[in-house]
C-alpha cells in the first residue's frame, strides 16, 4: 500500500544533499551549491535617492547574471543564551556585592525582556548552483556513463571523479566569485560558508525547532 511505503522511507530519502565536502553541498542528483552568507542593509533609513541608486544596482546585478540564485532568508527567535552564560561567568568573578547584585538584575531583566518582545533574528543566504554538464543533460545518462560503474580500474576512476569534482568545483567558485563582486556592488557583503557552517545550517532547516543547541551565526556576522 502507497499509505506503508510511505512510512517505511527513512527521513534522509527527503533530504536532497547527499554529503557537505570542501564548503560544497553535493545534491542527490549530483549538482554543486555553495551559500554565501550575506550582511543586511537598513532600506528605511536612507534617503530617497539612495534607496532608488540601490534598487537600481540590485536590478543591474540580476539582470547580469546567466544562471539562477536562490535567496534564502532564516527568520528566528534570539538565542541569548551565548550571551546569558557570559553574564553568568562575569557573576561568578565579580567579588563586588553590589556589582553582583547588578548583574544579576540585568540578566533577570534580558530574560523577561526577550520573552516578552519576543525577538527575532534574521540571517540572508544566497545559494549558489552548478550543474556539471553530464547531469544537466540528462541524468540516467549520467548515471550510465562507464567512471559511474563498478570496473577492475576502481582506482583509475576515484582519480578521475576526483579531478572531475574540483573541475566542478572551480566552476562553482567562479560563479560565487560574480556573486559576491555583483552583490559587493550594491553594498552587500558576503562570506562564503565552509563545510561545518552549511551542515549546521542545513541542520536548523530541517530541525525548525531543535533548540538544544545555540546558533553560531554571530560568528559569521562578525566575519561580514
Amino acid at each position: 500500500m502507497p499509505h506503508r511505503n510511505a512510512q517505511a522511507r527513512s527521513s534522509q530519502d527527503f533530504v536532497p544533499v547527499r554529503e557537505v565536502r570542501d564548503g560544497v553541498a553535493i545534491l542527490n542528483d549530483g549538482g554543486l551549491r555553495g551559500v554565501l552568507m550575506a550582511s543586511s542593509l537598513n532600506f528605511a533609513l536612507k534617503s530617497e535617492d539612495e534607496q532608488n541608486a540601490f534598487i537600481l544596482q540590485f536590478q543591474s546585478f540580476f539582470n547580469s547574471l546567466d544562471f539562477t540564485v536562490q535567496l534564502y532568508i532564516q527568520s528566528r527567535e534570539l538565542d541569548i543564551r551565548p550571551y546569558i552564560e557570559t553574564l553568568e561567568e562575569a557573576y561568578k568573578k565579580t567579588m563586588d556585592d553590589l556589582m553582583r547584585i547588578q548583574i544579576r538584575e540585568y540578566i533577570e531583566f534580558i530574560k523577561s525582556f526577550v520573552e516578552g518582545a519576543n525577538i527575532m533574528t534574521k540571517h540572508f543566504f544566497v545559494v549558489v548552483p552548478y550543474t556539471p554538464a553530464a547531469v544537466n543533460i540528462h541524468r540516467g545518462i549520467a548515471a550510465n556513463m562507464p567512471w559511474n560503474k563498478r570496473s577492475a580500474g576502481a582506482e583509475k576512476k576515484n582519480k578521475s571523479d576526483k579531478t572531475e569534482f574540483e573541475e566542478n568545483v572551480s566552476q562553482l567558485d567562479q560563479r560565487l566569485a560574480i556573486v559576491q563582486q555583483g552583490l559587493i556592488r550594491t553594498g552587500v557583503r558576503t562570506v562564503q560558508l565552509d563545510t561545518e557552517e552549511i551542515i549546521e545550517l542545513l541542520y536548523k532547516i530541517f530541525n525548525p525547532g531543535e533548540q538544544d543547541k545555540p546558533v553560531q551565526m554571530i560568528d559569521r556576522d562578525q566575519r561580514l
